[in-house]
């Protein structure tokens, strides 16, 4: 699951940043308008973390941006404007959730599932594809009711495609979506074909009846069962 922390107070940033990463989330983060602007026009998060009070613009409008670009990250407005009217100014615009400041770092991650399981079809805590269940809370994989041990990124990449099924990923999406701002920083792709290459041994050698396939010249895409 990625996420975008818009905030421009440096130590709460830190904070909030930390706590996610802990909880096994990819974060990346925006202190300006301007830059929050930049990333939500080219890159797609599960779940943005968005400050209304912002030095060089109000995150209400970056909000009413991503509706206009019909985007369907969840978004949690987090400010110190608690008003009645902000509230529900940013509910009717779109927003998912209102955290007001200060808040707990638990109460954060609990609102965060929360939006995130809305988002699921029917709130199930679990996607099945095939043979293969995989719950994204508990970070647990299981393939015919056996428990499928994964490394961290490896669980990512598997998260990723199974809430995307037989949809074509390029390499560099892929990237983008799993390593977040360090993709940015590579030369090549040999992290993914690496990661990729142990995932799908995994798989095969668990019995999984779906399949990641290697798309010539594209990437990937995850192809169930011929049955489903």
């Amino acid at each position: 699951m990625k996420i975008l922390i818009v905030e421009d107070e440096p130590s709460l940033r830190e904070i909030m940043y930390r706590a996610l990463v802990q909880e096994h989330y990819v974060v990346e983060t925006a202190a300006t308008y301007a830059e929050a602007d930049a990333k939500v026009a080219g890159y797609s998060y599960d779940c943005i973390l968005l400050d209304i009070m912002l030095p060089d613009g109000n995150g209400l409008r970056l909000l009413e941006h991503i509706k206009e670009l019909r985007k369907r990250e969840n978004v949690i407005i987090i400010s110190a404007r608690n008003s009645l009217e902000d509230k529900v100014l940013g509910l009717e615009q779109g927003a998912d959730d209102y955290l007001p400041k200060p808040f707990h770092t638990a109460e954060l991650l609990a609102r965060i599932r929360s939006v995130l399981r809305r988002g699921r079809s029917g709130g199930d805590l679990s996607l099945s594809l095939g043979n293969v269940s995989l719950w994204p809370e508990g970070r647990r994989v299981e393939v015919e009711g056996r428990e499928l041990a994964l490394l961290k990124k490896e669980f990512d990449i598997l998260l990723y495609f199974m809430q995307r099924p037989n949809h074509l990923v390029d390499k560099a999406v892929l990237a983008e979506a799993v390593w977040g701002d360090h993709a940015d920083d590579a030369d090549n792709f040999h992290f993914v074909y690496a990661q990729m290459k142990n995932l799908r041994r995994k798989l095969a050698e668990a019995g999984a009846t779906v399949e990641l396939k290697s798309v010539y010249g594209f990437g990937y895409k995850l192809s169930p069962p011929q049955s489903e």
